[in-house]
């Protein structure tokens, strides 16, 4: 075997996925950013005022909560 097909165990902190997921993080967060009106939102019965920023925010933590118990969840290979 050469040096090149033994592995050491360590990973790189820079992977495709790794950078791609921060890239789409950032874009979000800016996103979330610049939407700063006013909105009227139906939360199934009652409607709420709130800035828009904070509804994307909280739809956002949703995402990323959801996103993490799925991936903690999957098994082992």
């Amino acid at each position: 075997m050469s040096p090149k097909d033994v592995s050491s165990g360590t990973t790189s902190a820079f992977t495709p996925a790794r950078i791609a997921v921060t890239v789409l993080a950032v874009l979000a967060i800016v996103f979330i950013c610049v939407n700063t009106a006013e909105v009227t939102i139906r939360v199934i019965i009652p409607k709420v005022t709130m800035p828009l920023w904070a509804a994307l925010l909280g739809v956002f933590v949703a995402g990323v909560l959801c996103g993490a118990y799925l991936f903690r969840r999957r098994p082992a290979r």
